[in-house]
């Protein structure tokens, strides 16, 4: 025992000894301090094999040992002039050119300095200067930024995220937390350590001219939690967070850049107000903080950047903060509150007074020196110099900085814009938009063409906001560069009616403190001016939430808060109902409204629109679709279509290609493009009708038709049940043209059409051609006497026959059970609680016929270019409704009632049927293998011409003869929809099937998420 006893203590010293080595030699003008984490977790591997320490961590903490080697090995290099020159922190302008950079140089050469902060420059300068600080260096460079809203704030050509006052309006922090965790990976792909954020003052002086917008807002809670969700996001990410501006800048009227703010409040409202968000964050572990040029007389007369009463006592000692104390910039005016006090007296002071870093420092050398008299007059002890250069060497082991990784700047641009971080900056102003006031109940508007008016203020025409709202609904539009456009508003009020519903939007409104807002009276003047013409007026401001103040009377007031494409489309969705507004006003407004105001709107009918990769798809791969479209295109596949993607209740992909004819004038596919559903309407229309009946218990799946359609008892149809029917296995014929009993050889047989519409002849079959009611009469007793199939399976039961007829047939038990014709139910008990607006029978009722795709030049029967009316012969004769044929919709609309399916009969709060409807429905798939319930599904070999290969088992959907198809997959909780009008001008095209056109776009789609994995 003792002599293990003596070979263990020798084993504890002799490594004590090789860990406190300093790290000798340099490579390629590297750190000469790096040591890689390998060989130092050998040594402490090795150590514990040997001596049996079953549990290392109580002996030593590894990541600790291994911190403090470096720093010590670092340390023991210095000379006191390395140690002070870590103190200063400089500026790194990157468009001042070479003279400059050279001066930088010197400065960390000769002066060694710790850390640069960057401003204005471009990425690529931002990494080929940091290489370059980095490589003259032995001790590492901490690099520092103003990035309180990312890089954008200081990098050109970055992605810009939310103000803090925006952010201050989100009720799910943990939106500020992944900002956080995004803006500490561009940072690090910049070589970027320390953000100087968040600003955590509380903003409770509207006057405010240097703190506003950059704040939380007023409420100290509020400020406190979003404060440390950014926070979090970046230093769980390796990033330093800093708050600013201790103790508190945000009830001040004067800027610090230009003069000293005095706060004048005590111990009471100081530590209830303005220190709230610290003690928050310091009890959250911040790394850093800077010091606000700040006098607080209560404390000290003294700025509080020189004060040692402020940082050292209060700071430090009473408030526990043990991280890094950083000063505000020394070159602004504040510090020396109008005294004729040196630079260096400056920087020594502050030093005295607690700071650890000494930034943007008027003149180092000096300061330097300053210093070294203090160390040597004893106003500074040498210990203290050492204890704040080991704070700092550890900071910069934290960051990495132990081991030098040159920063490569190829593909910057794609780092710094990827998918997932546009989408965590669209979910920030999704959940900011406010709703501050909605007298008239007008929120969210329902999409009408033709009363819907955009004015745009102070804003170029065809901007962003507006081809934001033209993506839910056209509207009429009207924009203009000024505020004040006295012909503008002529026009508009020359235009609009009461029944018009306005969407005033205002622009470039100052983002600075409320004193410094702007808004020409013209634009309140013309408010109320278009109050007389029409009451159903809502206000948009993108802009500083103090200037609703300038909106007192307005009945309907949305912030937006930015001028900023994502705010843009954020209000335009909560507008219309597509997300809901939860956003609450960081700020009080004058005596209008008081901090936390917001009316709180639910989400409508009207699906998200999101990122892909916000869904786990790949935005890179869907790209994948554009040439297989245009391709198609060119072949003359189809003139246009509409491709719709929506996962996880988001439409990541909404997109119109090509025109709608070949015509060299034919107007271009949009969102309100309306199709020809052909057989997709069995599924979107008549199976909807039997699953409403089957969960209200009026049918039996399995019960005899004849049950509820008597006439046909002695037929051949009496046997047949609704399960049959729906598997296409009831012995139908597949299709019967009844249009040709209709004509004769030189036309329409009169008892049946006519060119005039007329009591008689009510029934719109084409343009110019009508027919009597009694037409249904004589269909349906034709579908009677049809004959069966001939053909039978093995056990005897019919085959499986793709049929029309069977969904005839359907349509008569839905109308008989609900006393009303289908074309009436679906559209009172889906299409219009949904919001589907373009979706159902007959469209020339309700839509304009140049939005609605043509379809064939009927040369056979109806003589006719058709357009809007529908292509099946058979569906025609009856008028335009039939249980196959006769639906037409947008892509935007038919998702709704997909992913109503999807969501297992319920949406939007909003329930139509029972879950085990959906399921009994999607998933009774015949034993022949072909079908669900009225529901096609991928064949057991996988080959179809239209359905991927990649579909999930229970996925299920449907395609159309006109080009259409749509697809649920509740696996991967996706509805797929293509549109196409591949009969015209004939449907003798049928490349469509040929060339698997929709296969190869589905095939896409699930790539796109397979990638993802």
């Amino acid at each position: 025992m003792y002599k293990q006893f003596s070979w263990f203590s020798i084993t504890l010293i002799l490594l004590w000894f090789v860990l406190k080595l300093p790290l000798i030699g340099a490579l390629n003008n590297s750190f000469l301090y790096s040591l890689t984490a390998k060989k130092e977790a050998s040594i402490t591997k090795q150590f514990v094999k040997k001596n049996r320490v079953l549990n290392p961590t109580k002996f030593i903490n590894n990541s600790q040992l291994l911190e403090n080697q470096w720093v010590d090995s670092v340390f023991a290099t210095m000379e006191n002039d390395q140690k002070i020159g870590q103190f200063f922190m400089v500026a790194v302008n990157p468009t001042h050119g070479e003279a400059h950079f050279k001066k930088l140089e010197s400065l960390i050469q000769n002066n060694y300095i710790g850390g640069l902060i960057f401003f204005q420059g471009d990425p690529t300068a931002y990494t080929n200067l940091n290489n370059r600080f980095q490589s003259t260096t032995k001790i590492p460079l901490l690099i520092g930024i103003d990035g309180e809203w990312g890089l954008a704030m200081r990098v050109n050509a970055t992605m810009a995220f939310p103000k803090q006052i925006t952010l201050g309006a989100i009720q799910d922090n943990s939106l500020i937390y992944n900002m956080g965790t995004e803006i500490a990976r561009q940072c690090k792909r910049l070589g970027i350590h320390l953000n100087f954020a968040p600003v955590v003052d509380i903003n409770s002086n509207p006057q405010n001219p240097i703190i506003g917008f950059r704040s939380f807002g007023e409420i100290p809670e509020n400020v406190a939690a979003k404060s440390s969700a950014y926070m979090k996001g970046m230093q769980n990410n390796q990033l330093l967070a800093c708050a600013k501006h201790f103790p508190g800048h945000g009830d001040t009227h004067t800027d610090s850049h230009f003069t000293l703010p005095q706060v004048s409040y005590g111990f009471e409202r100081m530590h209830n107000i303005e220190l709230v968000p610290f003690k928050q964050l310091i009890d959250d572990s911040i790394k850093s903080m800077i010091v606000g040029h700040l006098q607080i007389p209560f404390y000290d007369w003294r700025p509080a950047t020189l004060s040692q009463s402020i940082i050292t006592n209060l700071l430090k000692k009473e408030m526990g903060f043990k991280g890094l104390v950083i000063t505000d910039a020394l070159n602004m005016k504040g510090v020396r509150n109008g005294q004729g006090i040196s630079s260096a007296e400056i920087d020594l002071q502050a030093f005295v007074a607690g700071n650890d870093i000494l930034l943007y420092s008027e003149n180092i050398p000096e300061g330097i020196n300053k210093i070294k008299d203090a160390i040597q007059s004893g106003l500074i002890k040498q210990t203290e110099i050492d204890n704040r250069v080991k704070k700092i060497l550890h900071a910069k082991y934290w960051v990495g900085l132990n081991q030098f990784k040159y920063i490569e700047s190829n593909n910057l641009y794609q780092d710094l814009h990827t998918p997932q971080a546009q989408q965590i900056k669209q979910e920030l102003f999704d959940n900011a938009i406010t709703v501050v006031k909605d007298t008239r109940k007008l929120l969210p508007l329902a999409p009408d063409n033709n009363k819907l008016v955009s004015v745009s203020l102070d804003i170029a025409t065809n901007n962003r906001f507006q081809q934001a709202l033209s993506a839910v609904v056209p509207m009429a539009q009207y924009a203009s560069v000024a505020k004040n456009d006295e012909g503008l508003f002529n026009e508009v009020l020359k235009n609009v009616d009461s029944t018009h519903t306005v969407i005033l939007s205002v622009h470039n409104i100052n983002k600075k403190s409320a004193s410094r807002l702007d808004l020409n009276y013209g634009v309140q003047d013309f408010i109320k001016r278009l109050e007389k013409k029409t009451p159903n007026i809502v206000v948009c401001v993108f802009g500083n939430p103090y200037s609703l103040k300038f909106f007192p009377e307005v009945s309907n007031l949305v912030c937006g808060y930015e001028d900023d494409e994502a705010a843009y489309s954020a209000m335009a969705k909560v507008l219309f109902g597509q997300i809901p507004a939860t956003g609450k006003l960081p700020v009080s407004v004058e005596n209008l409204y008081i901090a936390g105001d917001g009316i709180m709107l639910r989400k409508q009918g009207q699906l998200e629109k999101a990122s892909p990769e916000s869904v786990g798809m790949s935005s890179d791969v869907l790209k994948g679709i554009d040439p297989i479209i245009v391709s198609s295109i060119n072949q003359k596949v189809f003139p246009g279509c509409q491709v719709l993607v929506a996962r996880k209740g988001k439409i990541i992909l909404n997109k119109n290609y090509g025109q709608l004819g070949y015509e060299p004038n034919s107007p271009a596919v949009t969102n309100q493009t309306v199709y020809d559903l052909a057989s997709v309407t069995k599924v979107s229309a008549t199976l909807q009708a039997v699953m409403y009946l089957y969960d209200q218990k009026k049918i039996n799946l399995d019960e005899k038709i004849v049950t509820y359609l008597p006439e046909l008892r002695g037929t051949n149809k009496e046997n047949m049940t609704i399960r049959n029917i729906l598997w296409h296995q009831a012995g139908l014929v597949a299709y019967i043209p009844f249009w040709e009993r209709t004509r004769i050889p030189l036309g329409w047989k009169k008892e049946f059409y006519s060119t005039t519409q007329s009591l008689d002849y009510p029934l719109q079959v084409a343009d110019d051609m009508y027919a009597k009611t009694a037409i249904r009469d004589s269909v349906w007793k034709w579908v009677i006497k049809s004959p069966l199939i001939n053909k039978h399976d093995r056990d005897g039961s019919f085959s499986y026959v793709y049929s029309d007829l069977g969904f005839m047939i359907m349509q008569h038990i839905v109308e008989r059970i609900l006393g009303q014709g289908l074309d009436v139910f679906t559209s009172s008990y889906l299409y219009e609680p949904l919001g589907m607006k373009t979706t159902g029978f007959n469209p020339l009722k309700r839509i304009e016929k140049a939005k609605i795709a043509p379809t064939e030049n009927d040369r056979l029967f109806r003589e006719r270019n058709l357009q809007g009316t529908v292509q099946d012969q058979t569906a025609a004769m009856l008028g335009g409704v039939s249980g196959h044929a006769g639906v037409f919709s947008s892509a935007s609309d038919l998702v709704k009632l997909f992913e109503m399916n999807l969501e297992k009969g319920s949406i939007n709060n909003l329930i139509f049927y029972n879950e085990e409807t959906i399921n009994t429905f999607t998933n009774s798939v015949s034993p022949k293998g072909e079908r669900a319930l009225g529901w096609d599904k991928l064949p057991a070999d996988g080959e179809s011409n239209y359905i991927s290969a990649s579909v999930s088992p229970n996925s299920y959907g449907h395609s159309g003869y006109t080009g259409t198809l749509v697809w649920v997959d509740p696996e991967k909780e996706l509805v797929f929809i293509f549109l196409s009008n591949r009969v015209h001008p004939s449907v003798s095209n049928n490349k469509i099937n040929a060339l698997k056109v929709r296969r190869k776009v589905m095939d896409v789609v699930y790539r796109s998420i397979e990638d993802v994995k």
